[in-house]
């Protein structure tokens, strides 16, 4: 039998209203000042221990329920990205080239309405810790949060988080056992040449040439040296080279990212990329200064908590809106270090609707909006998944 998820509708006006409040304010990573203090102060006001400091801006709300030793952690990121928004509604960022374009607002929104709910109710044995998070967008506020005694502080024998997805309908909800998202690492390649007059290539040597073989090379490490079965991305996004149309430059530099779905092909492409890199530039005669950092690791739901958060959907919204078997993305997610400390599932909720066209733009495209018609379906499902694992 589904679930009716009304319960969740006195509470619908007031979410929508902090949301709109968190997006017209957006604070990126490390600098979620406004956000942190209206968290803190709505979690207080509802009787919600609250503490702060983990990450920088982060902050966990610690909620009792009945006598019980079992406990759950629940996510939600709060930074925006530092980019310009383009909507034009009353909502819309008031703080140029800052910008909720990733929905953010609208995780944090849902944990906070949940928060409220749950501590109205206390339906639960045992205890809840809403872990509000800085700085996903790139600064790896999760481990940041870690490395401060998140778990040592609030130990939670599971912890969940959820992310909007645009190119699902809302009410569809995908879960899955294993990798959710991509591993993401990041390189940037300095080709050293000679540099020389334009119309004597023959007395220096020319990075450019260079730096477009090296391009050639890294495409294909996915063509010719991967498992065609196994998922792998290479994108160089930035070349930098040059000065003048006339003259041939000392060097060139290459920016990218790869993205990889197991640490075993992770490690495999780290050294093909440096072997690839090195040996094409020896063979021209320049040198390479190659810096490749691993960033974010692969989020890899456990099956036992992806198989509980799908009944969890299944018992709010019907079988027909969880989708089991989607294939993983090659985006990548800093929830991914709670998940390797803590057994735990992430799930995408669609957020897309006809009558909404923001709310079908991809994230971090500048016309991007969260959907507030999907704040009470987050909101139950955090509920839910209290209130049935804390049974």
């Amino acid at each position: 039998m589904v679930k009716d998820i009304s319960f969740m509708s006195p509470l619908v006006e007031e979410m929508t209203e902090w949301r709109h409040r968190f997006h017209s304010n957006p604070e990126i990573g490390y600098e979620e000042v406004l956000t942190s203090n209206f968290v803190a102060e709505k979690l207080e006001s509802w009787g919600i221990e609250v503490h702060r400091g983990l990450g920088k801006t982060g902050l966990v709300g610690v909620l009792r329920g009945r006598p019980g030793n079992a406990s759950i952690g629940l996510r939600a990121d709060m930074d925006a990205l530092a980019m310009h928004e383009m909507n034009e509604f009353p909502h819309r960022s008031q703080i140029h080239g800052r910008f909720h374009g990733c929905g953010h607002d609208g995780h944090t929104t849902m944990l906070l309405g949940a928060a409220k709910q749950l501590s109205s109710t206390k339906n639960f044995a045992g205890t809840v810790y809403f872990i509000f998070q800085p700085a996903e967008e790139g600064l790896a506020g999760a481990k940041a949060m870690i490395d401060d005694g998140l778990f040592e502080k609030f130990s939670c024998d599971a912890v969940y988080g959820i992310h909007n997805d645009p190119s699902l309908e809302l009410g569809l909800v995908n879960i899955r056992a294993g990798t959710m998202l991509a591993a993401s690492d990041h390189f940037k390649v300095t080709i050293r040449g000679k540099g020389c007059h334009g119309g004597q290539p023959h007395l220096g040597i020319d990075p450019i040439p260079v730096a477009a073989h090296v391009v050639t090379v890294l495409q294909t490490l996915i063509g010719r040296q991967t498992d065609p079965l196994d998922t792998v991305v290479v994108s160089i996004g930035e070349i930098h080279g040059g000065s003048a149309p006339n003259v041939i430059p000392d060097t060139v530099e290459l920016r990218g990212t790869i993205r990889t779905l197991t640490e075993a092909m992770r490690a495999k492409v780290e050294t093909l990329f440096k072997q690839g890199v090195e040996n094409t530039v020896a063979a021209q005669g320049a040198t390479a200064e190659i810096e490749y950092q691993r960033a974010y690791p692969a989020t890899v739901n456990s099956a036992t908590e992806a198989a509980f958060a799908s009944e969890v959907v299944t018992r709010l919204l019907g079988e027909k809106a969880l989708l089991r078997n989607e294939p993983s993305w090659t985006a990548s997610e800093d929830f991914a270090y709670m998940l390797q400390r803590r057994p735990g599932a992430y799930a995408f909720f669609g957020q897309r609707t006809d009558d909404n066209v923001a709310s079908g733009m991809p994230l971090h495209n500048p016309r991007y909006d969260f959907n507030d018609r999907l704040l009470p379906y987050g909101a139950s499902f955090f509920v839910e998944l209290v209130e049935k694992a804390l049974q």
